[in-house]
């Protein structure tokens, strides 16, 4: 369907919109208002309805609500995280710092308090868009920085031409670091984007899998070039630019 509003475009009417909300009033009322801004909505009332739809659909984006009648949204969030690559924006009347700290380290890119004007939360559904368009291409992208270059489309890398053999946690790592490059990660990003939110404290798993792969991409491992601890906080490919 096709906005009437001629201030505004309406953006691509293809953008699904997956809604997990027990509340029949503001489920409909964020359908309704996303279809005539171009969206495609799509409507949930249960945690485990919104995990099936999410599955038979695969959603640009999902919008979750934390207080569902049969599991948790945190729970929602956590088995949504285990295959699907669709942002997640929560939006929920809880404020407490430590729930949005959670949905946060869960894997939601935003938290969103109701109630919530839609001007705002169409801005912020536009801003968790671009990331991912960004994010889906990076997948498709050559990136290099020294001697090494790494092709995401083949999961393939390679050190002055030769191709350098690395681990499924080996490679999620450096992948991380790749697409953050000139940034800090920290050793909780890591860890939980790496292995899980359970393993967050495990910080040896780390010094060990660095070590690893300087050996394997640095000149001189004892001295890294690229693969830069910030002590006491995370790492940080240093970038060629």
């Amino acid at each position: 369907m096709t906005a009437n509003n001629k201030t505004e475009k309406p953006m691509n009417t293809l953008t699904s919109v997956l809604i997990i909300e027990d509340d029949p009033v503001m489920s409909r009322y964020l359908a309704v208002s996303l279809e005539k801004h171009g969206f495609q909505p799509h409507e949930a009332a249960s945690g485990e309805i919104g995990l099936e739809r999410a599955a038979a659909l695969s959603p640009h984006i999902v919008l979750l609500d934390l207080g569902l009648p049969d599991i948790t949204g945190l729970e929602v969030l956590r088995r949504l995280q285990e295959w699907s690559r669709a942002p997640v924006i929560v939006l929920s009347a809880n404020e407490e710092e430590e729930t949005k700290v959670q949905a946060l380290d869960g894997g939601a890119c935003d938290y969103v308090t109701k109630p919530v004007g839609l001007p705002e939360l169409l801005a912020r559904l536009r801003v968790a868009l671009r990331y991912a368009a960004r994010s889906d291409a990076e997948d498709n992208a050559i990136r290099q920085f020294g001697n090494v270059e790494m092709d995401f489309l083949h999961h393939r890398i390679t050190r002055e031409g030769q191709e350098i053999r690395l681990t499924p946690t080996q490679y999620k790592m450096l992948a991380l670091l790749v697409r953050r490059a000139g940034q800090v990660v920290t050793h909780r990003q890591m860890l939980r984007e790496v292995w899980g939110p359970e393993y967050a404290t495990e910080t040896n798993y780390l010094r060990v899998y660095m070590k690893q792969l300087r050996e394997k991409l640095e000149d001189n491992p004892a001295q890294p070039r690229y693969l830069l601890n910030e002590p006491g906080i995370g790492y940080r490919l240093q970038s060629d630019a």
